[in-house]
């Protein structure tokens, strides 16, 4: 039998195409070994910024693809359809960074009654959320269209959480205003959710023109501003930038407006893929990434055992709701349609209200 693989070059995100491999003899399974069959994952523009820093976040070493091409990690769940671990069981179902892949090989360690984690040497390079995978086989919060909101939204939405702890931990740097580029993008307007439900705080979404309308009927921002009249913003206060569209010239823009009152510039995502490698020195805080691995392994430390899951259960009880007013999901099957949806995300043709659930 044969497993497929979609898979994209490395050099040129633009080219694309599905690969058959050999499917593992699932008797010659290594000791503790799991044959995965992957049922479906969300894809959305992060997993373009996957794609955009496979190399610099070794991205690309977690799941192996022939030379110069590479297999974009996505969220999603796992049916085991083979165990050779005593306390997996098959038909087990499994939640967490999949390749873009009918099929997955996982060697299961630290096995808990709530999840597992990968071994295998080539996935120690990544965060270790990146190689754990929870068990949630009859959790209702993981089927249907909650498991749907989950792979499509939970990893963004913890990203969310954690750069609105980070803020709040520093009080905002002074800043009572916090602007968000890509405000339709649904890590911006997570984040949004969460910022507007803290006191004093204005939350404005810069967002393009066609997305305007979309943006305002969030709710969660208290002003929208499109991304050609940004220097409209008074620069009179402080003001703290969260930077989602990875676009050098707005943030340059942004910074030579507000110069010393940008008391915090963030780069968190690049949906807009337009980062010029020879930025300038700009006025205003030094621009600087966010990476969200560090902050959790410090507030994990804080918190203690299930500190950050309990506060980031509370926050998604929260957003939850909301997301029947928000988005649509639709569902796509087989390779054509993975193929599809890849390049429209890629090339900025799905709209914003939209979610995409994939199978190959």
């Amino acid at each position: 039998m044969h497993a497929t693989d979609f898979i994209v070059a490395r050099n040129d995100l633009q080219q694309c195409k599905s690969i058959e491999t050999q499917l593992p003899d699932a008797a010659a399974l290594p000791a503790d070994a799991l044959l995965v069959k992957i049922t479906r994952f969300a894809f959305t523009a992060n997993n373009v910024t996957y794609a955009v820093m496979g190399d610099a976040l070794k991205y690309w070493q977690l799941f192996p693809a022939p030379k110069d091409f590479g297999n974009i990690p996505v969220w999603g769940f796992g049916e085991v359809i083979a165990s050779k671990h005593p306390n997996v069981a098959v038909g087990e179902t499994l939640f967490g960074y999949f390749p873009m892949a009918t099929h997955l090989v996982i060697e299961a360690a630290d096995v808990t009654k709530r999840g597992l984690r990968d071994g295998a040497a080539h996935r120690q390079v990544a965060a270790p959320v990146y190689n754990a995978y929870a068990r949630v086989s009859g959790d209702p919060a993981f089927t249907g269209k909650q498991g749907d909101y989950q792979a499509l939204l939970r990893p963004l939405f913890m990203l969310s959480f954690l750069v609105d702890d980070f803020l709040a931990e520093n009080d905002f740097y002074g800043a009572r205003r916090v602007m968000l580029s890509s405000a339709s993008s649904k890590t911006a307007y997570g984040l949004a959710h969460l910022l507007h439900g803290r006191d004093g705080i204005k939350v404005i979404g810069l967002t393009s023109a066609p997305n305007v309308a979309f943006v305002k009927s969030l709710g969660c921002y208290d002003e929208v501003v499109t991304y050609d009249a940004v220097t409209s913003i008074p620069a009179d206060a402080p003001a703290a930038y969260v930077d989602m569209a990875g676009n050098s010239d707005l943030r340059e823009r942004l910074h030579r407006h507000f110069g010393d009152q940008m008391k915090y510039s963030g780069r968190v995502g690049l949906t807009h893929r337009s980062t010029s490698p020879d930025e300038p020195e700009l006025p205003g805080a030094k621009p600087s990434w966010f990476f969200a691995p560090d902050h959790i392994r410090k507030r994990a430390k804080e918190w203690g055992p299930g500190g950050v899951d309990t506060r980031f259960g509370a926050a998604w009880s929260g957003f939850v709701p909301k997301l029947d007013q928000w988005l649509t999901v639709t569902e796509g099957r087989g390779p054509a349609a993975v193929q599809q949806v890849y390049l429209d995300t890629l090339n900025g043709r799905v709209p914003p209200d939209q979610g995409h659930i994939l199978s190959i």
